[in-house]
Order: structure tokens, then sequence, then C-alpha cells
């Protein structure tokens, strides 16, 4: 069974078209106008292997907030329905990813419900001209949609590029791990309610 979707996501603000394939080979096309935040998608994308285009149209002439967080919206109404029932899969998925002196831990839980731990303490509030306040935007979306309980901690950093590589590496391996088939648990959803 295929576990693929693609969202159409239309404001007054934003645009935004996801395709999702969680069990694609890493590859992926963005065309979002925001260059730093493509660079941190095809992080997901390659460290996850899951397949990732996305397309946005956002009034960029304001600034990147509305693209942003709506990409992280969208994304995350696209990976809940290319999850499905979640019959088989791990569920948890866990990573640690260094990049020099920069180090993050991403923890996930697909859970069916939405909730967000952000501690990155980053040690400068722009990288070039991307604001780092939209990562927190950006995933507070994709929790909320996705319904995921997501734990994002940078344990050390002085690079802010570093910091945010970390993160975007180590979100797409948990999330690899986590949506992987357990061979051991069949065709069971992996909760005693039965659901998730």
């Amino acid at each position: 069974m295929a576990r693929s979707a693609s969202i159409e996501r239309d404001t007054l603000e934003t645009q935004i078209r996801v395709t999702i394939d969680l069990d694609g080979t890493g590859r992926s096309n963005f065309d979002t106008g925001v260059p730093f935040l493509e660079h941190m998608l095809d992080q997901i994308a390659r460290h996850g292997l899951v397949d990732l285009d996305v397309v946005a149209r956002g009034d960029l002439h304001i600034d990147a907030h509305h693209t942003v967080e709506d990409i992280g919206i969208t994304l995350g109404q696209a990976f809940a329905e290319a999850a499905g029932d979640k019959k088989g899969i791990r569920r948890y998925g866990h990573a640690y990813v260094p990049l020099d002196e920069a180090l993050s831990r991403v923890v996930i839980d697909l859970s069916g419900r939405p909730g967000l731990v952000f501690d990155v303490p980053f040690t400068r509030g722009m990288i070039g001209g991307f604001d780092v306040d939209l990562f927190h935007e950006f995933f507070q979306g994709f929790v909320n949609h996705a319904g995921v309980t997501l734990h994002i901690d940078n344990l050390r950093g002085v690079n802010a590029h570093h910091q945010a590589e970390t993160v975007f590496k180590a979100f797409g391996r948990a999330l690899r791990m986590a949506i992987e088939p357990d061979p051991r648990l069949g065709d069971v959803i992996p909760s005693t309610k039965g659901r998730l």
C-alpha cells in the first residue's frame, strides 16, 4: 500500500502544495522563495529517506512568517494522510546528530496527539536573511496537523547554521525510524488503545 499524499493549502496569505512519499529514496524538489528553509527541508528528505516536493507562493514582501508556518502545516497534513492508520510501524523514533561543534537530539512519537517541546537556543537571530524564530513556527504547524509529539533539543552549538542543520537532520532520521515497519509487529497498531 502506497504511503504517499499530496495536499494543497490556499489562503489569502499563501498557496502551498506538498507531496510526500514516506517510502521514497530522499529525492526532493522545492520552489518556495525561502532558500534557507529549502536547504533544511532537503535535510528532512535526505535523512528521512522520504520523497518531498514543496511549492509555495506567499506574502514574502511582508516577511517569510506565513510561508514558513503554512509549509509546516501543509507538510503535517500530508504526513498524516500518508501515514494512514499507522499499522505495523515502530511509532517512536529518535536521533542524535552532530555537525562539527553542534549537537541536536530529536525524539518523536506518532501518537495522534500534537505536542511540541522546542529547546533550541540559537546563538544569533538570523541565518543569512532567515529569522530563526520561524523554525518554531514551522515545527508547531507540523505537529498540530500531523498529530505527533515532538521533542527537539539542541544540546550544544556555536554556529547557528550548524545548530539548525543538526535539528533538521535529526528530525529526518527520527521520522525515518518512527515510520519504519516493525517486522515483529505485523499488521498491528502500536498502541494499547488500538488506535493512534
